[in-house]
């Protein structure tokens, strides 16, 4: 299924942002709109477990794949911008496709 460590990072990533995006526009407005803090603590505690190991992720990845350093510190970053994830995995895409070449 997943055949190499970039491809279980790419996976890792999409779990990571999903839950980004479901702890910040679903979770925080049932929170304070609807007064359900209940949405926050279980969705924000997936998260963090999803976070913790999109991290050691992104430190396998590194060393097997041989990335610049420069590369799991964007990978840092864009954790923690709404979407980033999914553009990240975009240029992974494109970056797999050009190793390849």
């Amino acid at each position: 299924m997943l055949k190499n460590a970039l491809e279980q990072f790419r996976v890792m990533g999409f779990l990571e942002g999903s839950s980004l995006l479901i702890l910040l526009f679903i979770a925080m407005p049932l929170k304070y709109g609807f007064d359900l803090p209940e949405a926050v603590s279980i969705v924000g505690a997936i998260h963090g477990g999803l976070f913790t190991l999109y991290c050691a992720a992104i430190v396998y990845v590194t060393f097997v794949v041989k990335w610049p350093f420069r590369f799991a510190i964007g990978a840092v970053i864009v954790a923690f911008i709404p979407f980033g994830n999914f553009v990240l995995d975009n240029r992974l895409k494109n970056w797999k496709k050009a190793q390849a070449a």
